[in-house]
């Protein structure tokens, strides 16, 4: 069990800046500050547009010709097997360490599926 704690522990450090960065920029996208109006009605800061390019394409120029970074596509690649196992770590330390009712663990669980499933299809 301390194997699986400090594996959980290296991936969740070693990951971590990438993933807060992939939240942050995902999270600007989400409502598509990334991108100025064809109206000119909103322009898109340069930073949130870079930080998009970057979550996006894997570059840091817009420019034709410029193509994405392969070694960060595989290491982009490798933090998102290592939030998985991180992710399922969790879920079973949870399960075999917290002296929470197991049926609350299975509740958090099942919303953390069905709310984002539901809000889907809310307008």
């Amino acid at each position: 069990m301390q194997r699986i704690r400090q594996l959980h522990l290296y991936l969740g450090v070693l990951f971590a800046p990438l993933v807060i960065f992939f939240a942050f920029s995902g999270a600007l996208q989400t409502f598509t500050l990334h991108e100025s109006t064809k109206d000119g009605s909103y322009r898109a800061p340069a930073w949130i547009a870079t930080l998009a390019e970057i979550h996006k394409d894997q570059r840091t120029v817009r420019a034709a010709g410029v193509h994405p970074s392969t070694p960060l596509r595989w290491f982009i690649v490798l933090m998102a097997l290592g939030l998985i196992v991180t992710s399922l770590l969790g879920i079973y330390m949870a399960f075999r360490f917290h002296r929470t009712n197991r049926a609350i663990i299975w509740g958090l669980m099942a919303l953390g599926v069905i709310v984002p499933v539901a809000l889907l299809y809310l307008h």
